[in-house]
């Protein structure tokens, strides 16, 4: 009898454990402090290429900017802000709101949404019945060096997922609610995944580093930008974070995309 009892223990301490884990990690304070690593590699990355950096990742345009080409002020800027991060992260200690422990599982879950995260799109296309074209990079992108596409692939896992899934999906909901707050929620939500990722998918074709306009790569970009958008829901920002860059990783470094 007491062998039983300890078995249920244990099943019911290891379900506790998956489900503490599940609502720690999609926890917001707990994604920005997991992402503080990337934010950081993707700074020195900016840094050390000279400028080369994400098209939407307005921050450090404008870091760029203030620092008027001094490197000095570059990372001074950089210093500052990482100053006041941790500040407010000191400030919530003990409050239970942060999980950073939780990085190597969640790079590690991340890692395998985003093996099959181009294969998830590709599926979802089929359902539809439109032609799963992958997007092809641009002639520019290819001729990239290897740091190069590593810092541009950092900087879409992070400023994407802050502007289109972070800022858009949840500012168009707000937005809508104050509005039109009468209308269901999952209708709300609907309009705000999906206008989103329309935005998010054009906004590939715009600027120099743009890639070529086809109906197949928008349709694919439009349908991953429902994906993450979706992942961003259920899993979190931190999630949505590192299965996007790590995704742009496997296509632009590994498959030369």
């Amino acid at each position: 009898m007491a062998k039983k009892e300890s078995k249920k223990v244990k099943v019911v301490e290891s379900t506790g454990g998956i489900k503490s884990y599940l609502e720690q990690s999609s926890e917001l304070r707990t994604g920005l402090v997991l992402v503080l690593p990337l934010f950081l590699l993707y700074q020195l990355g900016v840094l050390f290429t000279g400028g080369i950096r994400n098209g939407v990742d307005f921050v450090t345009s404008g870091m760029w900017w203030a620092a008027q080409g001094s490197m000095a002020g570059y990372l001074g800027i950089n210093a500052v802000i990482f100053a006041v991060f941790l500040g407010a992260v000191f400030a919530m200690k003990g409050k239970g709101l942060m999980s950073p422990r939780l990085w190597p599982a969640v790079f590690v879950e991340s890692t395998i949404y985003a093996m099959f995260f181009g294969t998830a799109v590709i599926q979802l296309m089929s359902v539809f019945g439109l032609d799963a074209t992958l997007a092809q990079g641009t002639g520019s992108v290819q001729e990239l060096s290897l740091v190069q596409k590593l810092v541009l692939s950092l900087g879409a896992g992070l400023y994407e997922e802050v502007v289109f899934r972070l800022i858009g999906v949840g500012g168009v909901f707000w937005a809508l609610g104050k509005v039109v707050g009468s209308w269901p929620k999952a209708l709300r939500a609907v309009i705000a995944v999906v206008g989103t990722s329309i935005v998010f998918s054009a906004i590939h074709y715009v600027g120099s580093m743009g890639d070529a306009f086809t109906l197949g790569s928008f349709f694919f970009r439009f349908f991953a930008g429902i994906l993450l958008a979706v992942l961003f829901y259920v899993r979190g920002f931190a999630v949505a974070v590192y299965t996007h860059a790590i995704y742009d990783i496997i296509v632009m470094v590994f498959k030369g995309g």
